[in-house]
């Protein structure tokens, strides 16, 4: 379950990543650590994510969290960059990465297997689409435990 608090940090955070020329991926709270660790993924659609990116981002976003007071006590904030290895979840990124090599994992067995390889064909609001050997596969997305890019490709 998403900690109440994400889609307000979202809210904080996009500005400021969009006023950088980057884009927020993922945020996530790790109140189990202690102090607890806020994690924001950051994306340059315009090349690789520097550290430059992250720290530039890191600054802003400290103070607006701060002013904005909806952290309580100590916590760590971190910023980084999922990688070319990471999950797909936006439109944008199944746009993006359209006839790639992507692994799809499912919840449960589907059509007796779990995980699927294929290229990326494109992804609707019902079902992602991939090709696998010249054959079309349609999996639902309400099947879909993640989809990532495949490197061992």
């Amino acid at each position: 379950m998403t900690h109440p608090l994400i889609p307000k940090i979202i809210e904080l955070a996009t500005p400021i990543a969009q006023n950088l020329g980057l884009e927020v991926v993922d945020v996530i709270f790790h109140t189990n650590k202690r102090p607890p660790v806020l994690r924001v993924d950051i994306r340059n659609p315009l090349g690789d994510t520097s550290l430059d990116d992250c720290e530039q981002i890191s600054r802003e976003l400290e103070l607006t969290l701060d002013e904005a007071q909806i952290l309580e006590g100590a916590y760590v904030l971190e910023i980084s960059s999922p990688g070319i290895s990471r999950q797909l979840t936006s439109d944008r990124e199944f746009m993006t990465f359209k006839g790639f090599p992507v692994l799809i994992t499912t919840y449960a067995p589907y059509l007796e297997q779990k995980e699927w390889r294929g290229q990326l064909l494109r992804r609707d609001e019902d079902t992602v689409y991939i090709n696998q050997k010249g054959r079309a596969i349609a999996i639902k997305r309400e099947l879909i435990a993640k989809v990532q890019l495949d490197t061992h490709r």
